[in-house]
Parts: structure tokens; C-alpha cells; sequence
């Protein structure tokens, strides 16, 4: 009877360790699947570059606010049998242009935000408990399915990707200046607001794509943890975010290829790896000092843009 007892537990634990990782048929897989990993390096890299300016802004709890009501745009098209990836941007663009247009600072930024999380996320359920189809496009939306991503998809996240980095290369350095001290920005004639908007609207698009990859509730890991990660290290900006890039595709690509191996969603690969990387860079940044600050964790600021004339 003890022995038969073992024999049972022994079977369930294989069975478990098999759903998490069973590399059988592993290079037919990756071979089939490159487009996700391709998905995925360029999601990376947009997290990471944006992940600084967020934390440099203190916007991580707007990120989660913008996410629901990407994921009701999601849910939305998927309802109406349209692209999911559309009513995703959409969603975001919305958000992003309430908390850009409404929230001049971070108590009314946070206020808009607490306000649109609950309906984002109301809306995103009653779509989804309208929706007849299949319950994993559903669980999908939630946690990411970046191993459905096809050419198409991974096209369109290029082209996101492009605007979004293009957008940032051009306001990068009075959009941290105005980020560090937002007062004296506009004294030199930086237009702070116009700033923020784009910003937001540049970030609506990041969570839009993020989504895809770890889900509605998981999108921090993307967007935040790798950049929290790189200014444990360092506080300077350049350092940082190649740093913030380096931790997200470690984290992107890693958790696909982990996800390749198992049948789990694809979002617990990438969240523990991404959460690994913040604790030892945490460990790493209170052992040696963060580089280039006397204790704080924020960006320095670029040099002042000259105000236009």
C-alpha cells in the first residue's frame, strides 16, 4: 500500500515536471515558432527603453491602468471577430490620451488611473462573458500567447516597435529633462505637457504590444521590472537603458524558449525570470553602490535642451 502510495506521488511528479518542462520534439518546435521569438526580442526591446522613462516619471501604476483598457480593447475585438491586436492599440491610445490630457501630475495622474483600472477591467470581463468562442482566446488575453504569434503579427509589432523608438529617439532628451524637474524645464520653455501626452501615447502603444506577451495582468514585468532591475545598477541614463533592454529580452526571449517546453502560458516563464534579474541586481546594487548617484534610483537628467526662440 506505501509503496503503491510512493508510485502515485512519484507518477504525479513527473507528470507536473512534464507540463513544466518536456523537451521532447524541442527543435521541431523552435523551428515552427521562430516568429514568436522574433515577437519577442522586438517587445524586449521596446519595454526596456520605455521601462526607464517610466520609472524616471514614477508611472508604473499608470502602465497597469492603461493595460485594462487595453485589454477591454481586446476583448472588445475579439467579441466582434476583428483584430485582437487593433482593439488592443486602440484601448491603449485611449487610456494613454485621458491620462495625458487629464493627469498634469502624479496625484491626478493617479486618481485617472485608480478610475480607469476598475472599468477597463469591468468592461474587458463583460466582453469576455459575451464572447461564445474558444476560452482559450479568452485565458489569452489575460496571460499571453506570444507562441500564436504568426508573420503577420510579428510585422505589425515591427512596425509598432519602429513609431515607438522613433518617437522616443526624438523627444528623448527634454522628455528626461522635463521628467527630472518638470518646474524648471518649463521655466528653460520645454513643453512639458506636450511631452507628457506624446509620452503617454508612446507608452499606450509599448502596452498595447506588451500585452501579447505576458497578458493584461502581467504586463509590469515587462515594462517595469527590467528597468527597476537596471537602476538598481546604475543611475546613469545610457547605462541604463541598455542595461533595462539586456534584463527584458532575457527575460522575453528566455521565458518563450522555457514556454517552448512545457504546455503553461507563456507569462510565469517570463515574470520569474524577469523577477530573478531584479533580485540579484537588488543584491548586486546594495553590495557595490548604484553607479552614478548617492542613493537615488532615478535617471540623471539630460542636459538642458536649449528653449526655442
Amino acid at each position: 500500500m506505501i509503496a503503491a502510495s510512493a508510485q502515485l506521488q512519484q507518477a504525479a511528479a513527473a507528470a507536473w515536471w512534464e507540463k513544466v518542462f518536456s523537451f521532447q520534439d524541442y527543435g521541431e518546435l523552435l523551428s515552427l515558432l521562430w516568429p514568436s521569438l522574433v515577437a519577442g526580442a522586438v517587445l524586449g526591446v521596446v519595454g526596456g527603453v520605455v521601462g526607464v522613462v517610466v520609472m524616471a516619471r514614477d508611472m508604473g501604476f499608470a502602465v497597469h491602468g492603461i493595460s485594462e483598457l487595453s485589454f477591454a480593447g481586446a476583448a472588445a475585438a475579439l467579441l466582434l471577430g476583428v483584430d485582437v491586436v487593433t482593439g488592443s492599440v486602440i484601448g491603449s491610445i485611449i487610456a494613454a490620451l485621458l491620462l495625458g490630457l487629464l493627469g498634469a501630475g502624479a496625484r491626478e495622474r493617479n486618481a485617472i488611473t485608480g478610475v480607469l483600472m476598475p472599468f477597463g477591467l469591468g468592461l474587458g470581463i463583460l466582453f469576455l462573458a459575451l464572447y461564445e468562442g474558444r476560452s482559450a482566446n479568452k485565458f489569452g488575453l489575460l496571460t499571453g500567447q506570444i507562441v500564436a504569434v504568426d508573420e503577420a503579427q510579428v510585422m505589425t509589432m515591427v512596425v509598432g516597435a519602429i513609431v515607438v523608438l522613433t518617437g522616443m529617439a526624438i523627444i528623448w532628451r527634454p522628455l528626461m529633462f522635463a521628467s527630472t524637474d518638470p518646474w524648471v524645464a518649463a521655466a528653460r520653455g520645454v513643453p512639458v505637457r506636450g511631452l507628457s501626452v506624446a509620452f503617454v501615447v508612446l507608452l499606450g502603444l509599448s502596452v498595447a504590444m506588451a500585452i501579447q506577451v505576458v497578458g493584461a495582468l502581467l504586463v509590469l514585468s515587462l515594462l517595469i521590472t527590467p528597468a527597476a532591475a537596471a537602476l538598481q545598477i546604475t543611475a546613469k541614463p545610457v547605462k541604463a537603458v541598455a542595461l533595462s533592454v539586456t534584463f527584458a529580452l532575457i527575460s522575453v526571449v528566455g521565458g518563450i524558449l522555457l514556454a517552448l517546453a512545457g504546455s503553461l502560458p507563456v507569462s510565469p516563464y517570463v515574470t520569474t525570470i524577469s523577477f530573478a534579474l531584479w533580485i540579484g541586481a537588488k543584491l548586486w546594487g546594495r553590495r557595490r553602490g548604484v553607479e552614478g548617484t548617492s542613493g537615488a534610483r532615478r535617471p540623471a537628467a539630460a542636459p538642458a535642451p536649449s528653449p526655442s526662440r
